[in-house]
Parts: C-alpha cells; structure tokens; sequence
C-alpha cells in the first residue's frame, strides 16, 4: 500500500469540507492504524490539524502514549505545533510531501529539531516525488478560496 497516496485521499477530504488539503497517517507494522484530514475550519478548532487528528486515533486505537514503533506520513511539511506533537507522541519516522516555507516546524520557519534538547527527534523524511503535487493541490484550493472571497 501506498501511504503517501492514501494521505492525499484524506487531504481531498479536507478540500471538500473547505479546509486546507492537508492529510496524515500514521502506520504500525506496515499497516495504517489512523487516519486524519485537517479538521480546523469543519471543527472550529485551530489545533485539529491533520497529523494531531491521526496522532489522538492511533493513540486511543493503541490505548498508549507512545507511538514509538509508528511513522507518520503527511502530504504538508508539519508546523511547529504538529511537529512537536509527533515527538511527544515519539512518533519514529515522519515522512512528508511539500515543504512548507511560511509555515514549516522541520525545515523551515520554526525548525523544532533542530535544538539538542528536543526530548526526542523522529527521523524526517521528504518525499520530494510528491511535492509537486501537494503543492498544486494547496495552490488550487488558496485560488479557489480567494474566488469565494471575491465574488462575496
């Protein structure tokens, strides 16, 4: 199975429900055991973002804190609050699409791991096969958002 593919699927979940297109999830034993879209706009809640909503799954799914034996895959660099999530959560590898230049908690802006004093540092992965698409998947819904707000 694919698990970037399959967080793109939920990051189209997020487009339809008017909220940035960003999917996440979160695979133990080469199984995805959670699955999580952005939820901000749908839920009214600015922490619902995608790697936080499949980071509380999988922890209930496993009945644990730690998801040290997991990896998490997620179509958007993670921001600071995310990024910093998955290491408290212990999260071993984190895969990702696009890079987030304004955003990022990783490579860019706010580079959480980057501090010798970070508690615990999963691996970081780009996928750079994918940015592409997960950049063009965010610059159409930012121009289609923009079009609502014009013709309001």
């Amino acid at each position: 199975m694919n698990f970037m593919n399959q967080a793109f699927l939920l990051a189209k979940k997020a487009y339809l429900h008017d909220d940035v297109p960003i999917g996440a999830v979160i695979v133990k034993d080469n199984k995805i055991i959670a699955r999580g879209e952005n939820r901000v706009q749908k839920s009214k809640n600015p922490t619902l973002h995608a790697e936080i909503v499949a980071i509380n799954k999988a922890c209930k799914k496993l009945n644990q804190k730690f998801l040290d034996e997991c990896d998490l895959y997620v179509t958007l660099e993670p921001c600071a609050m995310c990024a910093t999530a998955a290491s408290f959560a212990r999260i071993r590898n984190i895969y990702f699409a696009a890079t987030d230049e304004k955003g990022g908690g990783i490579t860019a802006n706010a580079k959480v791991f980057e501090s010798d004093k970070h508690l615990w540092k999963p691996n970081i992965i780009q996928m750079p096969e994918y940015a592409d698409k997960s950049a063009q998947m965010l610059r159409d819904f930012f121009k289609q958002h923009r079009n609502k707000k014009e013709t309001k």
